[in-house]
């Protein structure tokens, strides 16, 4: 039996061919199966549920919604707060400061990003408003209610832009800090704060359902890895690195872009 040559290679392993980053379809293929099932799998469970009308999350919007709804009647200061966050943090506020963000971008030359970014937010708003008209869920209605909203309910329009635009802003700027383990947790803390928040706000003014909230976050996550992911496959193709976006942001390179001059 003849020993296999210097220059004789076993194949490469399932796992290895689909984590190479020199394999970008195959990279793609795994960063689109983990976001589907640790995402989409259950947001689409939920909507499930939803148009179910499944009784056990019926009863536990309504025991959340109830309960919030007696504490904001005792305390007005609460609802003032929430009142101030969920307009500060209102869709069309935090769309306008993406935008905003997006043109720095563009006059630092960084313009596939600020594609990125422009993209992130109209896909996922364009998808919500379909899910909105699709599911065509009513909001909360309250005897007393603290807050007024139109329109269907789910998912939460506020949960899903925050978590959109808390995301965009987060990946962008995470290079900028790459070298201060202390920003970057601020960052974080940052991001989850603004969408996590923005959320409950909703909830706690009696205008939302809990799994309205929850499934715009879910909605909203999701649209940010398959974005991520298809940014990703692009520098791949024109040769950048393999990146970490979650710890390096989607784009280092963007803390060398020139700026234009005015």
């Amino acid at each position: 039996m003849t020993a296999p040559g210097p220059h004789h290679h076993r194949p490469a392993s399932w796992r290895a061919r689909r984590l190479d980053p020199n394999r970008s379809l195959g990279l793609r293929l795994t960063i689109g199966a983990a976001a589907a099932f640790l995402v989409l799998v259950p947001f689409s469970l939920l909507v499930l549920l939803v148009l179910d009308a499944w009784a056990p999350l019926r009863h536990l919007d309504q025991a959340v919604t109830d309960a919030l709804h007696r504490y904001a009647l005792g305390h007005p200061a609460w609802v003032d707060l929430m009142r101030v966050w969920t307009t500060v943090f209102a869709p069309m506020t935090l769309r306008v400061a993406v935008a905003g963000l997006a043109i720095w971008l563009w006059r630092r030359d960084a313009r596939r990003l600020a594609g990125w970014a422009v993209a992130t937010m109209v896909a996922g708003g364009l998808l919500g408003l379909l899910l909105k008209l699709l599911v065509g869920r009513h909001r909360p209605e309250l005897l007393d209610p603290v807050a007024r909203a139109t329109g269907y309910s789910f998912p939460s329009g506020h949960a899903l832009n925050s978590t959109l635009a808390a995301g965009v802003f987060l990946l962008v700027l995470l290079p900028f800090v790459r070298r201060r383990p202390a920003a970057r947790w601020g960052l974080w803390v940052a991001a989850v704060l603004v969408a996590g928040l923005t959320g409950v706000s909703r909830i706690a003014l009696g205008v939302h359902w809990t799994s309205d909230v929850v499934g715009g976050w879910l909605l909203g996550i999701g649209v940010l890895a398959a974005t991520t992911a298809a940014f990703a496959s692009w520098r791949q193709r024109v040769g950048g690195r393999r990146v970490r976006p979650i710890r390096e942001g989607v784009e280092p390179a963007v803390t060398d872009a020139p700026t234009e001059p005015a």
